[in-house]
Parts: structure tokens; sequence; C-alpha cells
């Protein structure tokens, strides 16, 4: 267990320094959880008590609309921050479903810890402030390619971006990304 606080550790320096001291403090603010393949982290309207860091596996957020569609919002995997951010903040049900892809580790952190953290360690302050930020310009840019490309010109990005997180992707998961049949998806050329 030692090493995977380690790793939060490491995460969080990557972006700040902090001292002994402070690491001391932060520590205890998380909790480690164990999920496996196909188990929830949120479910829509449900409350959403934490947001989660991902130290092992994979997991995708999505939208279920009325006729019973998901929309995946994002796929997440070793380093990311998920969590349904607008219930999380206004301490309202999700709206959102997060589930394993894959067997998970995560470390989860409630709203309060956090902020609790963030009021006595400004570099932490600081760091989920950039956190934020890279979160909303992955969004911005995510809704400008459903805007201006074609299914084919996301995947070939995807690809680029994160060809290591395709591979691990059922293809299904993939094309639902998209927005496209999987048959589509096999007519690309990747």
């Amino acid at each position: 267990m030692q090493d995977q606080y380690e790793l939060l550790r490491q995460h969080f320096e990557e972006i700040v320094t902090l001292t002994d001291e402070e690491w001391e403090f932060i520590a205890p603010h998380f909790e480690y959880k164990k999920l496996k393949k196909h188990q929830f982290l949120i479910q829509t309207g449900q409350p959403v008590d934490c947001e989660f860091w991902i130290i092992n596996g994979l997991v995708k957020s999505y939208a279920v609309d009325d006729k019973g569609d998901e929309h995946i919002l994002q796929f997440a995997m070793e380093e990311y921050w998920v969590s349904d951010y607008y219930a999380f903040q206004n301490k309202v049900p999700a709206t959102t479903v997060v589930d394993c892809i894959e067997d998970s580790e995560f470390f989860c952190v409630s709203f309060e810890s956090r902020e609790r953290i963030c009021q006595n360690v400004p570099a932490i302050a600081n760091f989920f402030r950039i956190k934020a930020n890279y979160g909303f310009i992955n969004l911005q840019q995510r809704i400008l390619s459903l805007l201006t490309q074609t299914a084919e010109e996301r995947y070939d990005n995807l690809l680029f971006k994160l060809p290591k997180l395709v591979q691990r992707i059922p293809k299904k998961l993939i094309a639902a990304y998209l927005g496209v049949s999987r048959e589509t998806l096999s007519r690309f050329k990747g």
C-alpha cells in the first residue's frame, strides 16, 4: 500500500513541490479503493462523494439517454482523475456513470477533504487548479473535434495521442466514443 501512496505523491510532485510535513497532512485524506471489471465508481442518481485518481486500470465515463444509449464522455486510465464533477462540486445526484473497463485501483478524496487540503497546503490548491485547466482544455478539444472533424479524423487523433489506450479498449466502445457503428470503425484505416 505504501508504494501506491508514493505514486500519488510523485503524481503531485510532477507539478508542485511538497515537504514531508505537507505530505503527512495530505496522505490520510486519500482512501484506497479497488474494483473489478464492470463495477461502478459512480451511478446516475447517486451522490458523488469523491474524486478518483486512478492508480491502475481503465474506466469509462458516460451518460445514458432516454433510449438507453450510452454516450461516452471520457476514458480514463493510470494517473487520470475522474468523477462526475458537476455532481461532486454541487453536491447533487450524478448525471453520469463511471464504471470499470478493467480491474482498477483508485485513491478517493472527498470534496471536504480536498478543500481542507487546499486550504492548508497552497501547493495542492495550485495542483488542482492546473489539473482543472488541463481538464477544461481536453474537454474543449473534444467538443471542437466533435463539431469540426469527421469520425475518421477523430479516430486518427485518438490513435496518435493515446495509442496504448486504444489497444486496451474494446472496439465497440471506441465506436461509441466516436459516435459511429462498429462496422464504420472497421473501415477506418487507423
